[in-house]
């Protein structure tokens, strides 16, 4: 596969935000996730909200991306978690 043309030049800071029903062990796999497509990773810059009643968690993971290939990577092993609603 090529790369194709990107109005993202890499590489760069790029935010991801993964969304999911708070229950135990969400964070810590999804975090996972990430660390294992962003090495570099560094997990403490994660923002962590809860939504208003508690049902849902958001995490926005900063991340230093490389290439298109290093996030569709990191955008599938996301979507493809059962714990993951949205990534956006």
């Amino acid at each position: 596969m090529t790369e194709q043309a990107s109005l993202i030049e890499y590489p760069c800071d790029f935010p991801i935000k993964i969304m999911g029903k708070a229950q135990q062990n969400f964070t810590q796999a999804t975090l996972a996730i990430v660390k294992y497509h962003a090495p570099d990773f560094d997990v403490t810059t994660t923002a962590i909200k809860t939504s208003k009643n508690g049902t849902y968690l958001s995490l926005t993971c900063t991340i230093r991306a490389t290439s298109r290939t290093q996030l569709d990577s990191l955008y599938q092993a996301l979507s493809d978690h059962p714990m993951v609603a949205i990534v956006l």
